[in-house]
């Protein structure tokens, strides 16, 4: 253990001895010296840590928010089947949760490790990375700026971040492209923003976003990829005597639809469809139904107020949720089965709506 051999010791042969540890470890030998510091976002070292063993992987969880979330969140983790809190470190940089009129942050979407606050009394938006203990203010176009609906996307080349609002009766899309920090907007489609109170965001899927509209329904798609912001009309036919439609997607190979069928606005059934391509025409494919007695419950859950139905992937699962209900209703697409995730322990009972659900895959190589 001599200093003066270790010191000769080849940087890039340390690297390689470092990447075979744990993430959660070696982010605690970060302080120990400049050199293992600068290591955390060394090009070589990145690549070599990210392609190690599974075991240096962080846990994946499902968090909730809600409007008497303040400094932490309820966080459910899969990897061990329990309940844990996230506290939010001052060290983000996070804007005050609360000011002194009583506005308060909100979480408003996450994708890849990445979450987007809002920043209360402000024309600003917040992207951080938690487990980075990164973050970057994004000012908003204009203010106020009320917009109805907000999509965060995240991805290896960088993160981007859409949203629909109405100024003036006219109807407008932005998107924010983290590689050059500014805001484009686009034309939108009147029919995209007729159902405000859906809290459902779009879904990105193979380098697009796509919208369910209300009745009739259709679907959307927004190129993110195309500088022109080609909005398009799909042409799939959708299944007949569908109450309510969600999107979901694992984000490049699969999207499906989840909908209530019934008649005279009563969904009797839940049912998931694939999206299929059959002799190059793309065609929904019915796949799975939701048993009935799960139904039976999930419709009571809902009350018939299909609006407060939201969905969306996490981890190889797709998740149902209700605006007014804290259990979440999932379906394991590799086993095919459906499960209910009870309600967290530690919400209170007087929370009695409210609850939204995010997936949270910890990264820290999700640049803000």
């Amino acid at each position: 253990m001599d200093p003066a051999i270790w010191s000769r010791l080849p940087e890039e042969l340390l690297e390689h001895v470092l990447c075979f540890l744990p993430l959660k470890t070696f982010l605690n030998l970060r302080s120990t010296c400049k050199l293992f510091n600068s290591l955390t976002f060394s090009p070589s070292f990145m690549s070599k840590h990210s392609s190690s063993s599974s075991s240096t992987k962080f846990s994946s969880f499902l968090l909730l928010s809600h409007r008497q979330c303040h400094h932490q969140f309820p966080l459910y983790d899969f990897s061990v089947g329990a309940w844990r809190n996230l506290h939010l470190p001052l060290s983000v940089s996070l804007p005050p949760i609360s000011n002194s009129s009583g506005d308060s942050s909100t979480l408003l979407s996450s994708s890849n490790g990445l979450f987007c606050f809002s920043v209360p009394s402000s024309s600003s938006l917040l992207v951080c990375n938690l487990l980075a203990k990164s973050s970057r203010i994004i000012n908003l176009p204009a203010y106020p700026f009320d917009f109805e609906s907000l999509t965060l996307v995240s991805t290896a080349s960088g993160y981007k971040i859409f949203t629909l609002y109405s100024k003036y009766s006219s109807n407008y899309a932005l998107v924010y492209n983290s590689k050059n920090q500014s805001w484009t907007k686009f034309n939108s489609l009147e029919s995209v923003l007729r159902d405000s109170s859906n809290h459902q965001e779009s879904v990105y899927y193979n380098g697009s976003l796509y919208f369910t509209t209300p009745e009739p329904f259709s679907v959307l798609r927004f190129d993110l990829n195309n500088n022109g912001g080609g909005w398009e009309r799909t042409n799939t036919m959708l299944p007949s005597e569908l109450v309510f439609v969600r999107l979901v997607s694992d984000g490049e190979r699969k999207l499906y639809l989840i909908g209530g069928v019934g008649s005279n606005g009563i969904s009797r059934s839940l049912k998931m469809w694939e999206m299929s391509d059959h002799e190059n025409e793309n065609k929904w494919v019915e796949v799975e139904s939701l048993p009935e007695l799960m139904c039976r419950k999930f419709m009571a859950v809902c009350y018939h107020n299909y609006e407060h139905v939201y969905c969306f992937w996490h981890q190889g699962m797709i998740c149902v949720c209700c605006y007014t209900w804290p259990e979440v209703l999932y379906y394991k697409v590799s086993r095919r089965t459906w499960h209910w995730l009870s309600k967290c322990p530690s919400v209170p009972e007087r929370w009695s709506c409210g609850f939204k659900w995010f997936s949270f895959v910890p990264d820290l190589y999700a640049l803000v």
